[in-house]
């Protein structure tokens, strides 16, 4: 089957946080991760049914909505998830929050691999906790783990967290499973619990597969948790639904209680629905989906080359962000966003957001149809080639 990735569809005026956030018409915004694709059309009949019906009470999670999630994990990454394992809830960032809130005391501190998403650090923040930085290392244009620093940050008696982001936002890495071996076992050694925020785990390309870090071995599954939800991969932010994993039931009671201090323990009818014609029917839209967003990153890194060849684009292995090297610019990436923004009527995400590391770099969002791709390389290239 077909599915059209080509056509633009109007979402200015609908109350999109992306794209009625610039107050000017003529900005094209590239920034905040979510997609300009209509999601896949067996959720959109979902929905449609759903809508039909015409009353929206309160929703009780049926079993078949565990059924889904386990099937398709176990399906698309032979992680055999059970079912008392699932906890639903709102989104992935209030799921970072309640187990953070569940599982360390105000004063500790939670390692995150910097530069990282932004949300880390609000949910952090918010949980009277201590942010932890331990930079990932950048060199020869890709990222990789500096080891010897992370077991430097495991080691300290106050660190009893990190936030694993796998695959990483926003530098695109998807981690092998070699490398996340190392980063159980040194955790496991010093006591850390590894709290994995797998969201962008569907958006991988040719050669990177994703490998969930609870799947690896009965230890990890034990002293770990899963934060994931098919937002990003089918385009739902807006449906509020992502899922906890967490095998170990005391670890899971703490995080059950933590939801429910949150207020984030009721979902709504669509973002149930939505969840389970995804996973039971959305495979093959998700399929051409990664493709298409392949070609958008080769052509983007073609444009790269041949008219903006002193900026490099760091490989994308998973995600659709693509984290740009922007030091011969002369500036900070702040003000590189703002000149884009005033001069270019482009909006991007200016690297200082994600923290140590970013100040030189940009991000791109190139979910979207290909011609608004080729819009906003341009817009960028009239700025920078000034």
């Amino acid at each position: 089957m077909s599915y059209d990735f080509d056509s633009i569809v109007k979402r200015r005026g609908t109350n999109s946080y992306k794209w009625d956030t610039p107050e000017r018409e003529e900005v094209l915004p590239m920034w905040v991760a979510d997609m300009d694709f209509r999601t896949a059309p067996a959720v959109i009949e979902a929905l449609q049914r759903r809508v039909s019906h015409g009353i929206f009470g309160y929703t009780k999670v049926p079993d078949v909505y565990y059924k889904a999630v386990r099937d398709w994990f176990l399906r698309r990454h032979k992680w055999d998830v059970a079912s008392e394992w699932i906890i639903y809830t709102t989104g992935v960032v209030p799921a970072l929050s309640a187990v953070i809130k569940a599982l360390v005391k105000p004063g500790d501190k939670i390692i995150v691999q910097t530069p990282a998403y932004n949300c880390f650090y609000s949910s952090i923040r918010n949980n009277g906790c201590e942010l932890f930085a331990c930079p990932l290392e950048y060199k020869e244009g890709r990222y990789s783990i500096d080891f010897d620093a992370f077991e430097t940050a495991a080691a300290d008696p106050q660190a009893k967290l990190l936030l694993l982001c796998n695959p990483h936002n926003p530098v695109g890495r998807v981690w092998t499973p070699e490398e996340l071996w190392r980063i159980g076992e040194i955790c496991l050694k010093h006591g850390v619990f590894v709290v994995a925020d797998e969201i962008h785990c569907e958006l991988t390309y040719k050669g990177h597969d994703y490998t969930p870090f609870a799947s690896l071995s009965e230890e990890f599954l034990l002293h770990s948790v899963t934060c994931n939800s098919p937002s990003k991969a089918f385009n739902l932010a807006g449906l509020q639904i992502a899922n906890i994993v967490a095998a170990d039931a005391e670890i899971r009671r703490r995080i059950d209680k933590a939801i429910n201090i949150n207020e984030v323990c009721d979902v709504n009818p669509f973002g149930v629905e939505g969840l389970i014609a995804a996973y039971n029917e959305g495979e093959g839209w998700l399929d051409a989906l990664r493709e298409y967003l392949w070609e958008n990153y080769c052509f983007l890194r073609n444009f790269f080359a041949e008219y903006l060849p002193h900026y490099p684009v760091l490989p994308l292995e998973g995600t659709y962000l693509v984290w740009v090297d922007c030091r011969a610019a002369n500036m900070n990436s702040d003000r590189l966003s703002e000149k884009l923004l005033e001069e270019g009527q482009l909006m991007v995400s200016p690297g200082t957001l994600y923290g140590e590391g970013g100040e030189n770099f940009i991000r791109l969002n190139i979910a979207c149809p290909r011609k608004l791709l080729v819009d906003g390389l341009k817009k960028l290239r009239s700025v920078l080639n000034r």
